[in-house]
């Protein structure tokens, strides 16, 4: 027997079926509806980049990229991670065995799995908050309307699992975007571990706007190192060293530290 696309929402707890019509649920509109900030204007992502690692004010507003994501959530999830993807640096260190290697700001999973967490997790009560992201020089932030879900707290985030949006995570889940196992959490620290990064910091804001916020630190001053801290500082002077691009800035370092190179090791 073939199910209808109805039967198969229906059977998902996504909508209804009422008088031989379909009635979506919360959970269906935020997943499939073409434009449910007509309802519900806070589903959206604003990524918003400052230069430094402060958010200042006034006449030193430091904004330099503003991203405004509109749409239904797994549109919202795939648009965030083609901006972040598109705004993050990557990092060089010089290995033993003489080769550059790449250190990526900050792990692909951390900060997508925390964007998918403040999409599913999030508060929709409070349908006119959105979701923030914020890029500094030294962390990345992302801000989700609302407090944890009841039982979960900063001190056992890693351990506890309820999800309060549950039937929207379960759709998430069959989209192959969650586990729903309370893998994700973790997941993360230990990736950041992996990358020689802190774990990431879970916050929640009750004085004001109710928020619960994740921070993903890159430990930017230390990585910059790799490349600014060389032994090419020795033998070429400061003032001609920072003119040169990263790639000249490896080159020398190379040249530097092994005393010749090749085609094929440039």
């Amino acid at each position: 027997m073939e199910h209808t696309v109805e039967d198969i929402l229906v059977q998902q707890h996504l909508g209804v079926m009422r008088q031989g019509a379909f009635i979506p649920n919360l959970a269906c509109y935020l997943l499939f509806a073409k434009d449910p900030s007509a309802h519900f204007p806070g589903c959206r992502i604003r990524f918003m980049r400052f230069e430094g690692e402060t958010e200042k004010t006034g006449e030193n507003y430091n904004l330099i990229k503003d991203v405004v994501i509109d749409g239904c959530i797994p549109r919202l999830i795939n648009k965030a991670e083609q901006v972040i993807a598109g705004q993050l640096r990557e990092f060089s260190a010089l290995g033993k065995d003489g080769r550059f290697y790449v250190a990526p700001e900050y792990p692909r999973f951390a900060w997508y799995e925390a964007i998918v967490n403040a999409c599913g997790h999030r508060s929709y009560h409070l349908r006119s908050m959105v979701i923030f992201v914020k890029m500094f020089d030294d962390k990345l932030v992302i801000i989700s309307p609302g407090e944890f879900p009841p039982t979960v707290n900063p001190r056992n985030i890693y351990s506890m699992h309820n999800p309060r949006n549950f039937f929207l995570m379960e759709a998430l889940r069959f989209f192959g975007t969650v586990k729903c196992a309370n893998e994700g959490t973790k997941r993360m620290r230990a990736e950041m571990l992996e990358n020689k990064l802190p774990v990431p910091i879970f916050s929640e804001n009750k004085d004001g706007n109710v928020n619960v916020t994740v921070t993903l630190k890159n430990d930017c001053k230390q990585r910059r190192m790799f490349i600014e801290s060389s032994a090419a500082m020795k033998v070429i002077s400061e003032i001609v060293f920072i003119t040169l691009s990263e790639d000249d800035k490896r080159l020398a370092n190379y040249v530097a530290e092994h005393g010749s190179i090749n085609v094929s090791q440039a």
